[in-house]
């Protein structure tokens, strides 16, 4: 013990005496200084003759409790333990290791007595007695470190042992397979047939080398591959890493083929990717891909859609979706549900919750397509409510009298072979009655909206066209080819024209060639303009309490967000309705309109193409369409819904802002 301390002490001395020369030296200045000089020394003296019995006292007892914790056998083992090893006291101070923990961990440096915590970082030293260990980083290697207490009682006294596995190769070879690990990517071009339809032969071959160069310099960044499937399908095998970097740029190659153009129409080429990662094989991942392409045509095209293990992610989808012209998938899907309708013994029709017009005119247009084909048929609806009251009075009053009946009612017709057909939404939390779909085992869909997640996968028939303006227009379409027998009136005729217009805004807004098709075979069947604006009209307390919502707005972002303060019986009709006029605004982009209703805040969101209003609802747990959207979010105020929204719309513009003006 004196040995070890004598280099100490020496040193002490030396101090000591340099104090009490240069004590003795001052009295030849002054006698004064000279004694308060020699008082500070004999005190200092004592005082450091005290600490280092103290010391030598502690670290002998410290080094005795070790040496009977650590017997000669625990030492002799963990000397020649192939693992480096440490031990601290209950301080934390190292006071004893092994050569490989000195050799490999410290590199050949010493630690006795230095604090453990700092050797380990950011890593807190509680954390390795877990039952996992946990990663330790130390001179760029990696450890995985365990520790164990032992010795003392209760305690006190306790000793902890540290072991420290060296595991930079194994955690190397772990990041590279994850990082290396095979991902799908399933390319189509959305208008490939558009896009060549009308152009020159010289232009066709233009633009199908342009949009194949774009997509193989693309492909060639990584060290994936592409291979062309058919003609306007690819399919990419690449890497995690450059899948995750691809996500990170937000999938550029949809900027970059939006450039490519015809010159005729100047008509933009687009695509739909799809993208399957995280699956256990490629079997999995081209899987998911597949249904991760579907999900991105699903939702209008010209985006990209990444499907995990954990569900869906999803870039792009600020343009509009390209009208597809042909009918021939009308006719197919009107001929499938005709039989299916024949092979039913009834079928019931049924929306989504709160219907307005669109909801109710295409189950309206569906019923007596049904009721012209022999089979009875009724609309699940409540009439309490719904949004639609005016068309439901007028139809009441000219004898639809047994259509519309209660979900709970309804529920009392259903056999093993009723069919059940949804209009209008695609997702069941959006029913009008969730027991009522999962009763029924026969489910078709028909709906315009853009696909969500979560949406209807046991539907026989899924007629799904996000291009439609409205589900009216759809029922209008497939009515024309459910056979001579089928013929509907005007009142039936009257209430599809209403949700037509209702969702294009008076043919103003995602209007087509086949729209104005359908609203002319409305037109040929009776219906009635007029009667028809009349099912729109409003009171005098509805117009002023929309004015007052108008009033309230304030422009954000190239946004019109309002917010009404008052509950009323017709504020879910009130809210969009003022959401539509907001968007007169010069310089608006997109409205707003926040209210509280059933202890929910809803949102309405409508724009003119500028903006997708469907990515800002997503973001709020929502969705809808690009220029008519909304969302609900239970528990929270208008203030925090308003601030909730403004992020949404900020983290939209930084996401997708440089995109639209490309």
């Amino acid at each position: 013990m004196k040995k070890s301390f004598w280099p100490l002490k020496s040193a002490a001395y030396l101090l000591a005496f340099l104090c009490v020369l240069f004590a003795v030296l001052s009295a030849f200045y002054s006698l004064t200084l000279f004694y308060i000089e020699l008082g500070l020394c004999a005190v200092g003296l004592g005082y450091a003759l005290y600490r280092f019995s103290r010391i030598q006292k502690g670290t002998y007892l410290l080094l005795q409790r070790v040496s009977r914790q650590l017997s000669s056998a625990s030492r002799e083992t963990l000397g020649d333990f192939p693992v480096p090893c440490a031990v601290t006291s209950e301080s934390g101070e190292i006071v004893w290791y092994n050569d490989l923990f000195r050799d490999n961990v410290l590199k050949g440096n010493d630690a006795f007595g230095s604090d453990f915590q700092k050797l380990l970082g950011n890593v807190r030293a509680e954390a390795l007695f877990a039952p996992g260990g946990a990663d330790v980083l130390l001179y760029e290697r990696g450890y995985k470190v365990f520790g164990t207490p032992f010795g003392g009682k209760d305690g006190a006294g306790r000793l902890s042992l540290y072991y420290f596995i060296d595991d930079t190769e194994l955690k190397a070879n772990s990041w590279e397979y994850f990082e290396s690990r095979p991902a799908v990517m399933i390319i189509l071009i959305d208008n490939h047939e558009e896009l060549l339809a009308n152009a020159k032969d010289s232009e066709r071959a233009q633009i199908s080398v342009d949009i194949e160069r774009a997509l193989e310099e693309f492909v060639g960044e990584t060290t994936g591959f592409l291979r062309k499937l058919e003609r306007s399908r690819y399919i990419a095998v690449l890497e995690e890493r450059h899948v995750r970097a691809t996500i990170e740029n937000r999938f550029y190659i949809l900027d970059r083929v939006r450039q490519i153009s015809t010159g005729g129409d100047n008509m933009q080429a687009t695509l739909s990717i799809g993208v399957g990662r995280g699956g256990k094989t490629l079997q999995e991942n081209e899987h998911m891909a597949r249904q991760a392409l579907d999900m991105a045509l699903g939702r209008g095209g010209d985006q990209a859609a990444v499907k995990t293990l954990n569900g869906y992610e999803f870039f792009g989808g600020i343009s509009k979706g390209v009208e597809k012209r042909t009918k021939v998938k009308t006719r197919i899907v009107a001929t499938a549900l005709t039989e299916l309708i024949e092979a039913s013994d009834n079928v019931i029709v049924m929306g989504h919750r709160f219907g307005d017009l669109d909801s109710l005119g295409s189950a309206v247009g569906l019923t007596q397509g049904v009721r012209q084909l022999g089979k009875p048929c009724v609309i699940a609806v409540d009439k309490e409510k719904n949004l639609a009251a005016s068309l439901i009075d007028r139809l009441t009053q000219n004898g639809y009298t047994d259509v519309f009946f209660h979900p709970s009612l309804a529920m009392q017709l259903v056999t093993k072979k009723t069919l059940l057909i949804i209009t209008d939404t695609h997702v069941p939390t959006f029913l009008e009655s969730a027991e009522l779909y999962k009763m029924c085992k026969n489910v078709a869909v028909v709906d315009h909206h853009r696909k969500m997640v979560g949406h209807i996968d046991n539907a026989v028939i899924f007629y799904h066209e996000p291009y439609a303006s409205s589900a009216s227009e759809m029922v209008a379409e497939l009515l024309q080819y459910f056979g001579p027998k089928c013929k509907i009136t005007r009142f039936e005729a009257e209430a599809l024209l209403a949700g037509i217009m209702l969702d294009t805004k008076n043919f103003v807004l995602k209007t087509g060639v086949r729209t104005f098709e359908a609203a002319a075979y409305l037109r040929k069947m009776g219906a009635d303009t007029v009667e028809v604006r009349k099912l729109f009209a409003s009171s005098m307390d509805s117009y002023q309490r929309k004015s007052k919502i108008m009033a309230s707005s304030e422009i954000y972002r190239r946004c019109a967000i309002a917010t009404a303060n008052e509950q009323t019986d017709d504020m879910r009709i009130v809210a969009p309705q003022a959401a539509d006029d907001l968007l007169n605004i010069s310089d608006v982009d997109a409205s707003f309109v926040l209210y509280d209703a059933d202890e929910d805040l809803n949102i309405s969101a409508r724009s003119m193409g500028g903006m997708n209003v469907q990515l800002i609802m997503e973001a709020l747990g929502g969705g809808g369409h690009l220029t008519m959207a909304g969302a609900q979010i239970r528990g929270i105020s208008l203030e925090e819904g308003r601030q909730r929204l403004l992020d949404a719309i900020d983290q939209y513009y930084e996401n997708n802002a440089a995109r639209q003006t490309s």
